[in-house]
């Protein structure tokens, strides 16, 4: 478990953390989400020594990062896919690792074929790597030690599409198995897809936290686009249960959740032909709560994208 407690880190009067609080537990995936420079990497630096505190402290599994023995092998970390030995090979890499933690070769095997670097990649300097290999061999790292949390900034850089769904999978059963995983990234599509709860930060403060569902239904954004081959039958059963809705194209958006809509369909046997949630609805409250952080402005963008010079 992760117990961040009234965190802050200062540098001169530049707030980089700004006294925030939360708990990553076992078990789940947390998604911690912002803009660049919204103090993300920052707090992860904190959580295991890199950058001390002003004030506040993080304990992972009720200890300091420093005092914790043999920290690879109970924290997995990737901060930097790019902040490894250029003139290494990737098995190297790994290999170090292990000796350090004092593992069994046979685990630096395991972990290259977890990240489906073969044999020649393996033996090839990190210099010559991708990105996207980085991040694997990045990855590959953070798991070496079999550790019970992971603390991963950006993993999903310079993967590619079926990268991010395998790196997603593997961190799903990570947690899955009873790990904790904390995930930082500024690509919301990518991290709503795993994460059990999410920590949206801006300016160092934390301004939102909780499940997908909660925080749509805290920002009263929470909808969903129905189609039926009898929309009749569906508005009386949509009326029937209390539930409010408005004409939308060929069907209606109703103010609740895709599972709800069609629970009252099924109970009255109605036929959907679509039923999906409204298109950018964690992202509008994503851009909403950080609006202060942002360079664009996306309502002057929207105004004037299309006016002639």
């Amino acid at each position: 478990m992760i117990k961040v407690e009234g965190l802050s880190r200062a540098y001169g009067s530049f707030m980089a953390v700004d006294d925030i609080s939360f708990v990553c537990k076992p078990g789940t995936v947390t998604g911690f989400l912002g803009p660049n420079g919204a103090g993300k990497t920052t707090t992860m630096r904190v959580m295991v020594g890199l950058t001390s505190p002003t004030a506040g402290e993080v304990t992972i599994g009720g200890l300091h990062f420093h005092d914790i023995p043999n920290p690879g092998r109970h924290v997995g970390v990737l901060l930097d896919a790019s902040a490894q030995h250029a003139g290494r090979t990737g098995r190297e890499v790994l290999t170090i690792g292990a000796k350090t933690m004092g593992l069994p070769m046979s685990r630096v095997d395991e972990m290259l074929a977890l990240v489906s670097l073969d044999d020649t990649e393996s033996k090839r300097r990190v210099r010559n790597y991708s990105l996207g290999m980085r991040q694997r061999l990045g990855i590959a790292h953070a798991l070496l030690g079999d550790p019970s949390v992971l603390i991963l900034d950006e993993p999903a850089n310079g993967l590619d599409p079926a990268g991010i769904r395998w790196m997603r999978g593997l961190l799903k059963g990570y947690a899955d198995r009873g790990g904790t995983v904390l995930l930082s990234s500024h690509l919301l599509n990518e991290v709503e897809q795993i994460a059990d709860e999410m920590l949206l930060i801006g300016r160092g403060k934390i301004v939102a936290r909780g499940t997908k569902a909660e925080l749509l239904a805290g920002a009263g954004g929470v909808g969903t686009l129905v189609v039926a081959e009898d929309n009749n039958l569906l508005t009386a059963a949509l009326t029937d249960k209390g539930l409010t809705f408005t004409p939308v194209g060929l069907g209606f958006r109703v103010d609740a959740m895709p599972v709800d809509v069609g629970r009252v369909a099924a109970e009255r046997s109605v036929v959907l032909s679509d039923l999906r949630p409204v298109e950018g609805g964690l992202e509008d409250l994503f851009l909403e709560l950080t609006s202060d952080t942002q360079r664009e402005d996306f309502a002057q963008a929207a105004t004037t994208a299309g006016a002639p010079s």
